[in-house]
């Protein structure tokens, strides 16, 4: 559920203008999920969200933070959280997960950088990879079990 949620404020605070927590809680509210304000403190600042000026105007917004040690770390606890197994075909892999965490990890992973990586797709307890290549797939394995290690 925590990374359902913190997902879903990631999505919400890059697609419009939240100011407040209270705000915050309204967005999570009309998406189906509740949560108390504390709850909502709390995941700003596991999610290290920043506020910024726009337009005269204080906003949450995600700071910029691509292959950082901070995101390797949420990449490593959310695969440590919810990914069960890993296989791969050829250029394709395929990670099967606990339900609801498949499209946590493929956000993860489509918010850092990863060699070779085309994109990813998500249903509930699944999730593909399409990587470019047999090599780059296999490169891929080595790094999740890295992640998992």
């Amino acid at each position: 559920m925590k990374i359902t949620r913190q997902t879903e404020i990631l999505s919400i605070i890059r697609t419009a203008e939240v100011e407040t927590q209270e705000q915050l809680l309204e967005q999570l509210s009309t998406r189906g999920l509740t949560a108390t304000q504390a709850t909502i403190s709390r995941d700003i600042k596991e999610l290290q969200l920043i506020k910024e000026l726009v337009n005269g105007r204080y906003r949450y917004a995600v700071p910029e933070r691509r292959g950082d040690g901070s995101t390797a770390s949420r990449v490593r606890n959310i695969f440590k959280e919810g990914v069960l197994s890993m296989d791969v075909a050829q250029n394709i892999v395929v990670l099967r997960t606990m339900p609801g965490m498949a499209s946590a990890a493929c956000f993860a992973l489509d918010n850092i950088t990863m060699p070779g990586m085309v994109g990813s797709l998500a249903g509930d307890d699944t999730a593909i990879i399409i990587m470019k290549d047999n090599e780059s797939a296999n490169a891929f394995d080595g790094q999740v079990h890295q992640l998992l290690g």
